[in-house]
């Protein structure tokens, strides 16, 4: 089993919430961030000025058994991506166990991904 751990622009949460749902990717924790980036360059969005490095993301946390690994960090690249800088990072770690505490189920099949 992996955890999938995205930092993405808060603009595209609807794209790669999209993405993940036809990926069979059902069920994952999000929240928003915010971080410094690389970047420290002045955008002007509607009349207000940002720092790049400033700008709000959303981060997702999505477990999933390792054949589903592939076809949801692509569907997050697909979507999240805008060719800008600051499109934002994956992380993928390894987890050793998995409960699903109202029926105890162990391992992957405690997952709700179940492909």
């Amino acid at each position: 089993m992996k955890k999938i751990e995205a930092i993405i622009r808060k603009s595209k949460f609807e794209d790669v919430k999209e993405a993940l749902s036809s990926a069979g990717i059902e069920w994952f924790s999000y929240w928003d961030i915010t971080g410094l980036g690389k970047s420290t360059e002045e955008q002007v969005v509607r009349g207000q000025v940002f720092m790049s490095g400033y700008i709000q993301r959303r981060m997702l946390s999505i477990v999933v058994r390792d054949i589903n690994l592939e076809k949801t960090v692509n569907a997050i690249l697909g979507a999240a991506y805008t060719g800008d800088q600051g499109d934002g990072k994956i992380f993928v770690s390894d987890i050793e166990e998995t409960y699903r505490i109202r029926t105890s189920q162990k391992g992957p099949e405690a997952l709700y991904n179940k492909d």
